[in-house]
């Protein structure tokens, strides 16, 4: 059997013998390559190790929202997101006056890497554009604490929905491929695949298309001009079940890369790594966009991601909705300041562990919300609070969630007078609600528990 002598050349193969181990690391992107010196010690083999194993379990975004949040490891790090676009004033006059930013739905490769350069282990650029990744590194070594080479090679996945579709988009591309003095890459197999290991409710059945599963050797790959592979998941509509009667299907979408050592090298192999898990969407509510499908039925509804969404609001002079973005951030940074008093007042929508929930389809309790904000305006404000009609009396949380201000009366364990109540100019009042209406529909934000919202102000 030969042996190894000698050094190598730079990407040189290593000739299978006795003695010939691998070790392969599944890391996250912002993880450099260790240099050989640094390899050698055992403690830092080890440590990459564990932080290894730990992606090996699965990890589920902290934004995550429906069942697919109980799904593997919450991660405690908050996902990567692009910088906030206000809403905006336009030309024309009544309710098209004012704009709600259109979420985005599509992702360049350029822009998926950029924003996983950090910490974070997922990009969430909207509830249609979404991206994880994995810096995958095998280290060769003869026996098992003399390295003698490394290789690595960067994996993203971008999921992305069309508007107003139910097919999801997955593009999987492997760059990055390096090599550092002696290692056996040409028998390296690399194994890309997308797996759905959970969907809610479990007879539902998706139609899945595009390149995956694919095997290839880490050569093989590294010689292709674009190692680029797709995967679409489309459910039917009519398959779903209640939350808000929106005809739901939840899911947690997987991606996997699977390494397989060349035979006589010795190691964990084969080596699974698991990027960030996707918790995709579907729906067909009939207060939804796109319920009937058009020309098509089978396209009613559409598909999106199960994480939070930022409602952005600006404080600026030239904002539409100042009035109530004013409020609103009143009511987060002073909540002793605003009425009614409770000392103990703490408005949810400031973080992923209290988002606010979309309440629609309850008539009765959405109209209990705004005649209990009615009536204390009247007491705080006065009967002429509305001064001849140019205020509003603005609540927050908003009349259409279900944390508005007659929460107690639906749930005796809800906080009393959890809430805060302001006159505000009643065009500002006016254009907010259009916005908040806006925001909704594009990005899907459905009734109940199984969905939620964040509130940003920006200045």
């Amino acid at each position: 059997m030969g042996v190894l002598t000698g050094a190598a050349a730079p990407g040189a193969a290593a000739i299978p013998g006795e003695g010939l181990h691998a070790q392969t690391l599944m890391l996250p992107m912002s993880t450099p390559v260790p240099t050989l010196k640094q390899l050698s010690d055992p403690a830092t083999r080890t440590q990459l190790g564990e932080q290894s194993r730990r992606l090996a379990a699965g990890q589920t975004a902290l934004e995550t929202v429906g069942p697919a949040a109980k799904f593997g490891t919450r991660m405690s790090v908050p996902a990567s997101v692009p910088k906030p676009l206000p809403p905006r004033r336009v030309k024309a006059t009544g309710p098209a006056a004012v704009s709600y930013p259109t979420p985005a739905h599509t992702m360049s490769l350029a822009d998926c890497e950029k924003h996983m350069r950090g910490d974070a282990a997922i990009y969430i650029k909207s509830r249609f554009a979404v991206c994880t990744g994995i810096h995958v590194i095998t280290i060769w070594m003869r026996t098992h604490d003399k390295p003698i080479g490394t290789s690595s090679f960067d994996l993203y996945v971008r999921g992305t929905v069309k508007e107003n579709d139910r097919t999801i988009h997955f593009d999987y591309d492997a760059v990055n491929f390096k090599k550092q003095n002696t290692t056996a890459t040409s028998g390296l197999k690399i194994k890309l695949e997308g797996t759905i290991p959970k969907d809610w409710p479990s007879r539902a059945n998706p139609k899945i298309a595009g390149d995956l599963p694919v095997t290839r050797t880490f050569d093989q790959l590294q010689r292709m001009p674009a190692a680029h592979f797709t995967h679409t998941v489309r459910y039917k509509p009519g398959q779903g079940t209640g939350s808000g009667k929106a005809d739901v299907v939840f899911a947690v979408y997987q991606p996997l890369v699977t390494l397989t050592l060349p035979p006589g090298w010795v190691g964990d192999s084969p080596a699974v790594g698991k990027p960030a898990m996707f918790a995709p969407r579907w729906d067909a509510g009939k207060y939804l966009s796109n319920p009937t499908g058009g020309a098509n039925p089978d396209n009613r509804g559409a598909a999106s991601f199960s994480y939070l969404a930022t409602l952005v609001y600006s404080t600026n002079a030239s904002a539409p909705e100042r009035g109530v973005a004013a409020h609103i951030k009143k009511a987060y940074t002073n909540p002793g300041a605003t009425k009614p008093t409770n000392h103990n007042k703490k408005i949810a929508g400031q973080t992923p562990a209290d988002p606010l929930f979309r309440l629609f389809l309850d008539d009765r309790r959405r109209k209990a919300n705004h005649s209990t904000a009615v009536s204390n305006c009247r007491r705080y404000f006065g009967a002429g609070y509305a001064d001849h009609g140019t205020k509003d009396c603005d609540e927050f949380p908003f009349q259409s969630t279900y944390q508005g201000c007659a929460q107690p009366r639906f749930d005796p364990h809800a906080e009393k007078n959890n809430f805060s109540v302001l006159p505000v100019k009643a065009r500002q009042n006016q254009d907010a609600g259009i916005l908040l209406g806006q925001f909704y529909k594009k990005n899907r934000i459905i009734d109940g528990m199984d969905d939620g919202f964040l509130i940003k102000i920006t200045s």
